[in-house]
């Protein structure tokens, strides 16, 4: 399975400690060069130390990068070459949180997933207790952003 990965999923998972969720659940990951960089290259970013190290993250310059020149008008850079990347090497999964970047990785007909769903799915696959806690530190430690109704659906989801 193809997996490719913008910043976003990855810092938040780093940031509720739990970056190996991507390991057990896909075995490798694929990532452009800028999201890589996004994310090893700030001081204390979560995840940056982590990811610097992964050997099961592969990094990956564009062949071609008018896509991800395109589609910079419309979602930022990392969102960009992480959509052009997924096209390029037909991955099976894009791993997304921002609206606008699922909504034209969509456009390409790419399947995406965001840290939610991530935890969803770990669950279901018996690599996660309970997701309650992470959705808590997830608001609490990393600013992730999340509603009553959709914290509500997702613990329904997970049969919590």
């Amino acid at each position: 399975m193809i997996v490719v990965s913008d910043a976003s999923p990855l810092i938040g998972l780093a940031a509720v400690g739990r970056l190996d969720l991507l390991q057990q659940l896909f075995g490798g990951l694929s990532i452009p060069t800028v999201v890589h960089e996004e994310v090893t290259r700030a001081t204390g970013r979560a995840g940056a130390e982590e990811l610097a190290t992964a050997d099961w993250v592969t990094v990956h310059s564009l062949s071609n990068d008018f896509l991800g020149r395109a589609l910079v008008g419309e979602v930022d850079r990392g969102e960009a070459e992480a959509i052009a990347l997924a096209v390029e090497l037909k991955a099976d999964l894009v791993l997304m949180d921002e609206r606008r970047g699922r909504a034209v990785a969509a456009r390409f007909g790419l399947r995406v997933v965001g840290v939610l769903g991530l935890l969803i799915e770990a669950k279901r696959k018996g690599l996660l207790d309970k997701v309650e806690p992470l959705l808590s530190d997830l608001l609490h430690k990393a600013g992730f952003r999340l509603g009553p109704e959709l914290y509500r659906r997702v613990l329904e989801e997970a049969g919590e």
